[in-house]
Order: C-alpha cells, then structure tokens, then sequence
C-alpha cells in the first residue's frame, strides 16, 4: 500500500495528517497502489513512462555538464539540481502550454521540459545577458533569484487568468527554506482569499543553504496551507509517477474552480547548494547516502526494467542521447558572446546622467590603456 496523504478534508476522500506521503513508485521501483491517486496516472503507459525516464537521465546529464562547465571556468556560478529531478520532471510535464511558470534558480529541468533552449539556460551565469529567455515563448518566466519573491508572481498571474475567466494554471516553484519568507506567507493569503488558480509547488529538498528544514520547520510544511485555507498534498518527491499524480490532481481543481493547492515534494538536495558551496562542511554522510538509495532515476529504471518495457539496448540509446544534448548544451554555452564591456551602463538610467556618464569616460579611458 501507498501512504496518501492529502493534508486537508478540503479534498474528497483526504485522510489525517501524518509524516508520510503520496507514494506510487518506492524506492526498490516496485509499484504501490493508491484508489485516491491511481486515477490521476491510469493513462501512463509504459513507454510514457519511459519518455520521463529519458527527461531524468537527460537533465541529470545536463546539470552534470554545467557543474562541470563551472568548474572549467566557462560559468561563474551552478546551481545543480541533482536528486530532485522527479520532482521538476513529474509536475511540469504535466502542464499544459497556456500554463505558466515562476520559478527559482534551481528549475533548470522545469526549464528544459517547458522547451526553454540549451545555451539559453546558462546565459545569466556566464554573464552574457541580463536574462535567459523570453518568457512568453515558453510559457515559463526567467527565474526569480529573490526567495520566495516569484509566489507572489505567480498569485497575481493566476488571479489575472480568474479575471480573465480562462482555465489556465499558474505555477510557483521554490524551495523549504523559501517556505520562512514574508512573501511565500502574503502570497497564500492572496491566492486563498481570491481563490486563484495556482499551484504552490515546494520542493522540500531539506536544506536552506546549510540550515536543515528541521530548524524551521517544527511539523511537515504541508501542514501551513491549510491555514491559510489551502489544501495540501505531500508527496514523494523522488517518485516521478507521484509527483505527477499529485500535479494532475491540482491543475484539475484549479482548472474547475477550486482555487489553489500546495504541494510539498519532498526530496533531497544531493549536490551543493550551488557551486560556491561546500556541503562537506555540514552534510552527515550517512544521511547523504540513505538519500542516494532513494535516487528517482534508479527506482524507475528498475520499474521499467520489471515491466519489460526498458531493455539494454533502449537504456543505451537514451544514455547516447542525453549524452548528444551534453555535447550541445556545451557547444552553445562555449558559443554565447560576450557583451561590450561599455554595455554595462546601458539600461541603468532612462535619461543620460552626468555621473554615469563620467564613469563610463573613465572605463572607455581605461580599456582604451590596454591597446596601447
């Protein structure tokens, strides 16, 4: 048996409140039934399970060559995602175009299911522009590096598709220890109060930087929403076909009126917090590694596998692929330009200013020096 538990009475069928959580692929990959949200993944067939395999092993392979881009000094900062793949791949693929997403730094995958092109993933942390990508071409706004800052994005996003009378579903990506800010907290009073049609989506990945979630967190996150009027699922956040279980089950109450949800996916951050950090300093490894046995590609490689449905030759083609995306992603990081040195006061005021003006005579002099 799954351990449900959807957190409120709000929803139909929701039980009491305990530590556990939504569960339909364990970590040994073995499939564990669940009559409240069977339903929401009857229509996952084998090989679509295996398209959301191929999406993990692709943007693991990805966030690996990033890291390692960085380190290289191609970028100047990385924030990997690693162990938290199922829980960007399980919910974004199952949005829908006309959704929107707002989300912190850390959802690259998010990104890369919502279309966003590689080099433009990493064009913020080379230094090459101000912005990644242009939002409404893929439905997705660049991230908010401001904790917590893009919840209220997303509440007045979603509040606009109510106005606007239109079934589309906002979606707000942030992490625990965004959970603590003001602006997380002022966001579900709003969208509770205006029963907007947006997903609270955290990825409870147990560490704010180095403070772990226990510090801040007395009780299961979930368990807030509710105060505010909210109703809550905690899922598996290593469990792909959880999490987009749960997903499925809140875009259909938003889309039918029934206002906002949150949803703590909880996972595991397993690399850094981002490349300046050393997580050796305060992570107990023996946790590290029980976390690495709960790894959300591994147990679904292995449902696959039991299913007949993954065989060698597949699992290879989808390592060459991912592979062929690595070759691509670096490709077109190592092609961006760099900008004008002199184009750093551009945009900084709408009318010419005296002083920056003078400042940028002095860099222009300065630059200048090096040609002589």
């Amino acid at each position: 048996m799954s351990t449900t538990v959807p957190v409120t009475a709000q929803i139909p069928g929701a039980k009491k409140q305990t530590p556990e959580f939504v569960q339909l692929l364990d970590p040994d990959g073995k499939r564990l039934s669940d009559e409240l949200y069977d339903p929401w993944v009857s229509d996952v067939t084998g090989d679509q399970l295996a398209s959301l395999y191929e999406d993990l092993i692709i943007v693991r392979r990805i966030d690996t060559e990033a890291t390692a881009l960085q380190r290289q000094g191609e970028l100047g900062l990385w924030p990997p995602l690693l162990g938290q793949e199922a829980a960007q791949v399980g919910s974004a693929r199952t949005l829908r175009p006309d959704d929107f997403v707002f989300s912190s730094y850390r959802e690259n995958a998010v990104a890369y299911c919502r279309g966003v092109k590689l080099p433009d993933l990493v064009r913020v942390w080379r230094g090459t522009a101000a912005s990644g990508w242009d939002p409404f071409e893929v439905g997705m706004a660049t991230p908010a590096v401001i904790i917590g800052a893009q919840t209220l994005h997303a509440t007045g996003y979603a509040v606009g598709c109510k106005f606007d009378g239109v079934d589309s579903v906002s979606v707000a990506y942030f992490g625990d220890g965004a959970t603590s800010e003001g602006d997380v907290n002022e966001a579900m009073v709003f969208a509770a109060s205006f029963n907007a049609p947006v997903i609270f989506f955290c990825q409870n990945n147990q560490w704010a930087i180095s403070e772990p979630v226990g510090l801040q967190a007395q009780r299961p996150i979930a368990d807030r929403a509710p105060g505010f009027g909210i109703p809550s699922i905690r899922v598996d956040g290593n469990d792909v076909l959880a999490v987009m279980a749960a997903t499925r089950s809140a875009l259909d109450r938003a889309r039918n009126g029934g206002g906002p949800t949150f949803i703590e996916a909880v996972t595991y951050r397993r690399g850094p917090h981002t490349t300046s950090d050393d997580p050796s300093r305060y992570v107990d490894p023996v946790v590290a590694k029980e976390w690495e046995a709960k790894d959300p590609i591994a147990r679904v490689e292995a449902f696959l596998r039991s299913e007949g449905v993954l065989t060698d030759e597949l699992a290879a083609s989808i390592q060459a692929r991912a592979d062929e995306v690595a070759a691509e992603f670096r490709a077109g990081c190592l092609a961006l330009k760099n900008p004008e040195p002199l184009s750093v006061f551009d945009n900084v005021y709408a009318t010419e200013h005296s002083g920056l003006a003078r400042q940028k005579s002095q860099y222009k002099a300065y630059l200048e020096g090096f040609e002589k």
